[in-house]
Formats: C-alpha cells, sequence, structure tokens
C-alpha cells in the first residue's frame, strides 16, 4: 500500500505523513521544498502528475492542489487509486462570504464534492479553526505586550489540534470505518476569544487583556499584511455569526480515536515560546 499525501509540509499534512510512516504505511509525500526533512524512508516528489503510480489512497488538500484539484481526482481514478480522504472544513455548507479561507486557496466545499462523485471510496473531515491560526492572529502581538485587539470578543470558536486532524485522517486512510461520511472534527470546548487570551495568560502566567476593536481596522490590518479585501470581510462575517452563540463541539475524535481531542491549553504549551515576550516589561 502507498498513500500519497498532498500538502505533505502543511499543518495537517506533515503530521499526517509522520503518523502513516510510523505506523509503517509507505507514504509519498508531495512537496517542492528539497530541505522538508522528512525520514528517509519517505518518498517525495515535486508534483502530483509524478506521484500516482501505485498508489492506493490519496490524501486531497485543495489549498495545495489549487488549479489541479478537478485533475487530481480523475487521474486518480484513471490510475487505480481506491480511497480519497478530502480536508474540507466544517463551515464548508456555508455561503462563501462567511469562509475566509476560499481566498487564501482553499476550496472546501469543492475537494468534498469531488471526492463524493469520484465513484471512489471517500471520507471528508471537516475541521473546525485551527489552532496554529492564533500564531498568525496573536503571537506579535503578545511578543511585544500584554493585549491582544481584536473583533467581537465574544465570538466562540472550538479551536483544533492539527495533529488530531492528521490522527483521524490517518484512521481514514488506512480502515474503512468512516467510508462516505462527512466528518466534523472539533476541540473540546467552545471558548469566546476573550476566554481564548484566558487560557494563554494562564499557561504563560501573564495577565493578558483582549481588547475589541472595530471590524474595519481588522479588515485593513489584513490588508496591510497583504491579504486580500474579500479576505477579511468574510472573516468578519464568519464571527459575527458566533457572538453569544457558543460554537459546535462534535466528540467524533474520541469516538474515532478511542481518546480525547487535545486541549487549547495542550497545544499552547507546546507552542508557548511562540506567545513569548521578545522584551520584557522594565521594572
Amino acid at each position: 500500500m502507498t498513500i500519497l499525501i498532498t500538502g505533505a509540509t502543511g499543518n495537517v499534512g506533515r503530521p499526517l505523513v509522520e503518523q502513516l510512516h510510523r505506523a509503517g504505511v509507505k507514504v509519498r509525500a508531495i512537496t517542492r521544498n528539497t530541505s522538508a526533512a522528512f525520514p528517509p524512508e519517505v518518498e517525495t516528489v515535486a508534483s502530483v502528475r509524478d506521484g500516482l503510480t501505485g498508489v492506493s489512497a490519496v490524501f486531497l488538500n485543495s489549498r495545495a492542489l489549487g488549479p489541479d484539484l478537478d485533475w487530481t481526482v480523475q487521474a486518480a481514478k484513471d490510475a487505480g487509486v481506491t480511497k480519497l480522504v478530502a480536508l474540507s472544513a466544517i463551515n464548508a455548507d456555508d455561503d462563501f462570504s462567511r469562509q475566509p479561507s476560499r481566498f487564501r486557496g482553499d476550496r472546501n466545499k469543492e475537494v468534498e464534492q469531488l471526492a463524493v462523485d469520484s465513484g471512489l471510496a471517500w471520507v471528508s473531515l471537516r475541521p473546525s479553526l485551527f489552532a496554529t491560526n492564533f500564531i498568525g492572529m496573536w503571537a506579535g502581538q503578545l511578543q511585544n505586550g500584554d493585549v491582544v485587539a481584536g473583533p467581537y470578543a465574544s465570538a466562540s470558536s472550538a479551536p483544533i489540534v492539527e495533529s488530531d486532524i492528521a490522527a483521524v485522517a490517518a484512521h481514514a486512510l488506512l480502515s474503512d470505518d468512516l467510508i462516505g461520511q462527512k466528518v466534523p472534527l472539533t476541540g473540546p470546548q467552545s471558548f469566546t476569544n476573550t476566554e481564548l487570551l484566558a487560557v494563554v495568560g494562564q499557561i504563560l502566567g501573564r495577565d493578558l487583556q483582549y481588547r475589541e476593536i472595530p471590524i474595519d481596522d481588522v479588515r485593513r490590518r489584513f490588508e496591510a499584511i497583504g491579504f486580500p479585501a474579500e479576505f477579511g470581510a468574510a472573516y468578519a462575517a464568519l464571527l459575527a455569526e458566533t457572538v453569544d452563540v457558543p460554537a459546535v463541539v462534535t466528540d467524533d475524535i474520541e469516538r474515532i480515536l478511542g481518546r480525547p481531542a487535545q486541549t487549547f491549553a495542550d497545544w499552547v504549551g507546546r507552542y508557548r515560546a511562540a506567545f513569548t515576550r521578545t522584551l520584557q516589561p522594565q521594572p
């Protein structure tokens, strides 16, 4: 059995490659990064066009595949692949105006539908907000102070640790338990933004404050770092839907893996260096 992993150096792809390798499976990872530092037994190829021969299952990452997404599914069928596992999202059925990741290349609805319509055995994973997103959103601010400025202090999410997504993906690739399912995956608890920051503060031993700012300021901040204007609008619309409404929490990780989902506090503890002040306050 050879399993092809697209997006192999991403937040889900890398732990997935490592978990499959530990399971003794032959893994073929798609990456153009020659210094990806996978275990030596992991085969690497530069593109999906170079990697389908002899493959039995494919993990589909729509952002990594880009314009080759449709082609990849058809080529997989032609090459004799028997199973597709798609990385989608918990909000894949929402209006696209509330899916900010689309403006960074994700095609969550399309990758799921292509897998469903492929005629092959399929599983679609629908994770919630990735825990690592908080490094991008909060780490820079917390390296320089104790205040996070952001939208909607009472907006809710149930962040999931990416290695949990990878563990479910590995299970889906190696067994038939989840075939034909769209599996919603979340962290074990819903938090508001204020509560999430309190968790970070508890782990760091710091008194942190969440300062709510106008949505227009949030949009401008995203544009300043190179995101399209549509991303900021979609991000604001997504959060607005969750104000004072607890995020959905599922038990699918525990049901599938036989252990609880990792907590946000667990994740912060492992990545605390990302949030540590670069300049200590003067006495």
